[in-house]
């Protein structure tokens, strides 16, 4: 019999996008309702309405740089085993890196290597979370809505800082996973 059953890697996979993207949601939610709010109750802040779409996406992107920086572990063959390379996709390929060692001459390895993250957190982090977390949508509907009131300047400006700020975070994200590995 085919089909998914409780537990297949379908069905689990499928759970876990489904978590992140129920808090990913919720997160982002509550984060603009209290930019919103906070906007709203001080005429001095008027300027920073739709900022906190670009702040969320900023954050998004170095939250997944640093899912996508982390080491890929398998989770039910213990501290320091790799997972299958052909359950994978190609950029996912690598070994979980072996850092430094002891006094002593013993390696770290046995400890540091299982730290990491497994395709299935990766799943519900990076496709769930941050997937839902961020927003194109929203920033594509701001932008639009920006340069329909000829803010073109505000415009231009939100699309660089949603842009550049989003590269530049993930691109931070990743760095600062490499140094604690590395640690």
């Amino acid at each position: 019999m085919t089909g998914l059953v409780p537990f297949s890697p379908v069905v689990s996979d499928a759970a876990a996008v489904g978590v992140g993207a129920v808090c990913g949601a919720l997160c982002r939610h509550h984060i603009g309702k209290a930019a919103t709010e906070r906007i709203s109750r001080d005429p001095n802040l008027k300027y920073l309405t739709g900022w906190h779409t670009a702040g969320i996406n900023i954050l998004g992107s170095f939250v997944l740089g640093g899912v996508f920086g982390t080491p890929i572990v398998n989770a039910g063959a213990g501290a320091g085993a790799e997972t299958p390379k052909a359950s994978l996709p190609s950029s996912a390929m690598r070994k979980p890196p072996v850092v430094g060692t002891c006094s002593g001459g013993n390696t770290m390895g046995s400890m540091v290597s299982g730290i990491g993250m497994t395709p299935r957190m990766k799943l519900l982090l990076g496709v769930g979370f941050c997937g839902s977390f961020t927003t194109f949508s929203t920033y594509s509907v701001d932008l639009v809505n920006m340069m329909g009131r000829g803010e073109m300047g505000k415009a231009c400006s939100y699309l660089m800082v949603n842009n550049m700020g989003g590269v530049v975070a993930a691109a931070a994200g990743m760095m600062v996973v490499k140094k604690i590995m590395k640690m």
